[in-house]
């Protein structure tokens, strides 16, 4: 990844139409679901998935030059690159993770296994070991570290990939919040760090809006825990703001228990004039496979407003949705 691609994981963060995450071309299963356990002589080397889209220091480019050689099959090339930031740096995780992995098969469940015992808090030591358990075939062991990965470190994609794992009836990540809001200016001239710290500025003594521009950029770079508590602020800040409740509400989405947002969720609708609640309650049925109540509420979020905002966004997820019927 790019430097340029890492700054606008943040910078568009704030844009409702760039917000729109559409995964439900995968609700029915995909490419993204649990890979089976598979017999011994077909097993697939464990994918690798570092989550460094905020990084930008020149460890994480030099991390994200290896996995974009392994992803493109050059095992040799990718271990050495490996081998090589971990020499530099040998506190390095993703390093000492990438090299596990790049190594396959060998010695990658017991070098993972090291890992976890002397970073047992470390989510992507706990994520990939699981990955490789299951390429192993021991599927039971792989559903413990990737419970122990959510445990971990639950604010962060380690945490997010490991909940798409242990939920693959569901689609991958979690329904995000969108919302007419613009980023503020002079962002994209910073690092992806230096943008989340001035989000977090803003919002810390500012208004709704600028809360919930912060929770959305924490919902891209994959801090569910942070986001939630940053739309909590924001509905605290405003108890009027219905945009801010929607976003406190569907903070709360978690694939174990999708009802905590759904049962805030459902209440608001009552007082819904724009879509806002009704949107977003089709967005996030949509996320669990729920594909027909989705369709009801997002025609009702294109009624109540044509030719606003959420109209459009319904407009656009209804013919998603039409895509995977």
């Amino acid at each position: 990844m790019s430097p340029r691609r890492a700054r606008a994981l943040v910078g568009l963060a704030a844009a409702g139409a760039a917000a729109l995450v559409v995964a439900v071309a995968v609700l029915q299963g995909g490419d993204d679901a649990v890979p089976a356990a598979a017999p011994e002589a077909e097993r697939p080397a464990p994918p690798l998935e570092l989550g460094l889209s905020v990084r930008s220091d020149e460890e994480a480019e030099a991390l994200r030059d290896a996995e974009a050689l392994l992803d493109d099959g050059d095992r040799a090339a990718a271990l050495a690159r490996f081998e090589e930031i971990l020499a530099a740096n040998p506190a390095s995780v993703e390093a000492a993770v990438g090299a596990a992995v790049a190594a396959w098969p060998d010695g990658t469940v017991p070098r993972l296994e090291g890992l976890a015992a002397a970073q047992p808090e470390s989510g992507v030591v706990r994520l990939h070991l699981g990955l490789a358990l299951l390429s192993e075939g021991d599927e039971e062991g792989a559903r413990a570290e990737w419970r122990a990965a959510r445990e971990a470190e639950p604010d962060s994609p380690a945490a997010l990939r490991a909940e798409d794992l242990l939920n693959p009836q569901f689609a991958p990540g979690r329904p995000p919040f969108v919302a007419p809001l613009e980023a503020p200016p002079g962002l994209d001239e910073l690092t992806p760090e230096e943008q989340l710290e001035e989000l977090r500025r803003q919002a810390e003594d500012g208004t709704v809006e600028e809360k919930l521009v912060y929770g959305i950029a924490l919902q891209r770079v994959g801090r569910p825990v942070s986001a939630a508590e940053a739309f909590a602020a924001a509905a605290e800040a405003d108890p009027g703001s219905l945009p801010a409740k929607v976003a406190a509400a569907l903070g709360r989405f978690e694939k174990d228990d999708p009802s905590q947002a759904f049962s805030r969720l459902g209440p608001l609708a009552e007082a819904d004039e724009t879509g806002v609640v009704r949107y977003h309650l089709g967005l996030a049925l949509s996320w669990i496979g729920q594909v027909e109540e989705a369709n009801r509420q997002l025609r009702l979020a294109r009624e109540l407003d044509p030719g606003g905002f959420y109209a459009g966004e319904a407009e656009r997820l209804l013919d998603r949705l039409e895509e995977v019927d």
